[in-house]
C-alpha cells in the first residue's frame, strides 16, 4: 500500500487577514508554529519514508517543525498557485477593485485566469505532474507532502473527479491522507484538525 500524507502549512499573518498568498514567501506566525508542533506530536508514531515540501518558507518551516531533524526534499512544483493581481489582497479589497472578475473566478476557479497569475490549467498540470512523480517513486511507502491549500485541493479534486475547488481546501496544519491499494485510490482522511486545540 502507498500512503500519501498531505499537510497544509501552518498559519501565516496573511491567513489571519484573509489575504491571498500564492508565491509571496511568507513565514509562519506564532500560531502557525504552534500548530505545526501539535501536528508533530500527532505524527510521532508514523513511519514516514520520505518528506517533500514546497519551497515556500511557510511550508518549509512547517515541515522542519513537524519532522524535526528529518531530511526534507524541496519541491518547487508543490507551490501554491500564483494569484497575479489578487496576490496580497483581502477578499474585500478584491471585491472593491475587481468585482466582476472576482465573482467570475469564485464561481469557476478552474476556468478563469487572474491577470498576471498562473492559468488554472497550468496550475493543475504542474501539481498533478509532481504528485504522480512522487507517488510513482515511492510505491509501497508512506510519504508526506507539506504544501498549500490550493495544491491539496487540486490533488483531491483529481481523485474525486470533481471541480469543487473551494470545498477541498483544507485548514492550516490539517491532515489529509490518501491511500493506494490494489490499484484503487481512497481519501482516508480530509481536513483533520483534531490535533489542534480548539
Amino acid at each position: 500500500m502507498t500512503r500519501v500524507i498531505l499537510i497544509r502549512h501552518g498559519q501565516t499573518s496573511w491567513n489571519v487577514k484573509k489575504r491571498y498568498c500564492g508565491l509571496t514567501d511568507l513565514g509562519l506566525n506564532a500560531e502557525g508554529r504552534r500548530q505545526a508542533a501539535k501536528l508533530s506530536q500527532r505524527l510521532r508514531e508514523e513511519l514516514i519514508h520520505k518528506i517533500y515540501s514546497s519551497d515556500r518558507k511557510r511550508a518549509l518551516q512547517s515541515a522542519e517543525i513537524i519532522f524535526k531533524g528529518a531530511r526534507i526534499e524541496k519541491e518547487g512544483d508543490l507551490r501554491e498557485m500564483s494569484f497575479g493581481i489578487f496576490e496580497g489582497q483581502s477578499f474585500e479589497e478584491i471585491l472593491r477593485k475587481h468585482p466582476l472578475l472576482y465573482k467570475k473566478w469564485l464561481k469557476r476557479p478552474f476556468k478563469v485566469t487572474i491577470p498576471g497569475g498562473e492559468s488554472p490549467m497550468d496550475f493543475k498540470k504542474r501539481i498533478m505532474r509532481v504528485f504522480k512523480k512522487i507517488t510513482l517513486h515511492n510505491k509501497g511507502k508512506t510519504v508526506a507532502m507539506v504544501c498549500h491549500g490550493g495544491t491539496i485541493s487540486v490533488i483531491l479534486n483529481h481523485i474525486l473527479k470533481s471541480e469543487d475547488f473551494w470545498k477541498q481546501i483544507p485548514a492550516s496544519a490539517s491532515l489529509n491522507i490518501i491511500e493506494y491499494k490494489d490499484s484503487k485510490v481512497k481519501i482516508k482522511l480530509f481536513n483533520d484538525t483534531s490535533h489542534l486545540p480548539r
